[in-house]
């Protein structure tokens, strides 16, 4: 069998449809509950390094806790910087990522899980 961890928040649509699909499929889901257990620095230098992205490219820039916290895209931070804000406010942090190995995606669409699957 099949086995994935999945940053999943249950409250998105997109979260509960890719796990929806994985779970079609006979996927053993790791469910990581990132926002009452926030990931530290460390596993998140993991995750992007396995999605090859930068920090800023899994946080949710429109959700409104960024504008409350004053933060844009524009913003002259570090990359350090920016994992600390995602450690600090986990609700920025892009769902559903779907990990795998040395690999990840982010489920939006949810079909990307499926990329992971197909590509062992």
């Amino acid at each position: 069998m099949t086995k994935v961890s999945m940053f999943h928040n249950p409250r998105c649509s997109k979260s509960r449809q890719t796990m929806a699909i994985l779970e079609e499929r006979g996927v053993d889901i790791h469910v990581i509950d990132y926002l009452n257990s926030p990931p530290n620095m460390e596993f998140l230098e993991e995750v992007l390094a396995k999605l090859n992205v930068e920090p800023l490219d899994i946080i949710r820039t429109k959700e409104t806790l960024f504008k409350e916290l004053g933060l844009t895209k524009k913003d002259e931070r570090t990359r350090e910087e920016w994992l600390e804000i995602l450690v600090k406010h986990p609700k920025l942090i892009e769902r559903p990522i779907v990990i795998r190995g040395g690999r990840a995606v982010i489920g939006r669409p949810p079909e990307n899980a499926l990329t992971l699957l197909n590509n062992a």
